[in-house]
């Protein structure tokens, strides 16, 4: 088996034909055809089921892809801390972010990234669900996430500030008059939330569990940036992180009372290469707190 047969697995499994995943990987179709059966043939199982919508992993292939990520992702950090010593970091940095957070801060971090390291290839994902994305770290699929709350050692994990929440509210609702919202005084209101798998929905329902009944659902989305346009528009109201207010909705957006924050924690993995020590220490110079100034914070202890 090799790494080349691993990569062409995945492509095909992402693509969803070979076809496909020849073109995305820019060789000829018969070239990924030929890898595919034959690392079939050496496994003795069949990685994918021929269906007339195109090929699909089979419950082993799905286990045998898992895997093959991590080998993947394994070997192109391996090339990138390699070369780091000559000062041209090449490969993938895989970054997960728990949804809702470091919004302004991450992309400026990686935007100075990329200036610093114009070969390095980022890919950057929300996970709306804090279990799965504690899963993915544990894995050793992700290269730095950022979570509320982690189960990893002080070495890997770094406490970079907190995010604070704010209420959205509609156009011409009376509370937008105050510079801060009592949550006592949204009872009744409707909500618009989040999948109850997500992290913020849980967030939400913690809040306003002493608040009296349960909190009338509007409607349920999948992204803050929708959750905040559809309260602006008069949907319901919503709670987000600070940072996840999109551009020009601001005005809509007010702290709450009691606050409402959470932790951010950046966590890298087992043995970081040079591209996640860059990214950490990039973030570290972003503003967590909402104060004038970025500050360094430390480890978590």
């Amino acid at each position: 088996m090799s790494l080349r047969q691993f990569e062409y697995a995945l492509a095909v499994a992402e693509a969803g034909s070979v076809t496909a995943a020849a073109e995305r990987l820019h060789v000829a179709q018969p070239s990924v055809s030929q890898q595919i059966r034959g690392l079939e043939r050496e496994l003795g199982v069949e990685l994918f089921a021929r269906t007339p919508t195109g090929l699909v992993p089979t419950v082993v292939g799905r286990a045998f892809l898992r895997e093959a990520q991590v080998a993947v992702s394994a070997s192109r950090r391996a090339r990138a801390t390699a070369r780091a010593g000559a000062e041209e970091l090449v490969g993938e940095l895989v970054v997960v972010v728990q949804m809702g957070f470091g919004a302004r801060q991450l992309p400026r971090a990686l935007s100075a990234l990329r200036r610093r390291f114009p070969r390095l290839e980022v890919t950057v994902f929300e996970e709306p669900s804090s279990a799965e994305l504690d899963r993915l770290c544990r894995r050793g699929v992700v290269d730095l996430a950022l979570m509320a709350a982690c189960e990893r050692s002080p070495a890997d994990a770094h406490h970079l500030g907190d995010e604070d929440f704010v209420v959205v509210l509609g156009a011409g609702h009376p509370r937008l008059a105050a510079d801060r919202v009592e949550l006592r005084e949204l009872e009744g209101e409707p909500w618009v939330r989040f999948d109850r798998a997500s992290a913020l929905d849980g967030v939400l329902t913690n809040v306003l569990r002493d608040s009296g009944p349960a909190p009338a659902t509007a409607a349920r989305v999948s992204q803050t940036a929708t959750a905040v346009r559809w309260a602006a528009n008069g949907l319901g109201v919503t709670l987000v992180p600070a940072s996840a207010v999109p551009h020009g909705h601001e005005h809509f957006a007010r702290p709450v009372s009691p606050a409402v924050s959470q932790p951010v924690i950046a966590v890298v993995r087992h043995n970081p290469g040079p591209a996640e020590t860059a990214l950490l220490d990039l973030l570290r110079e972003e503003n967590w707190s909402g104060s004038a100034s970025p500050t360094a914070p430390s480890p978590v202890s």
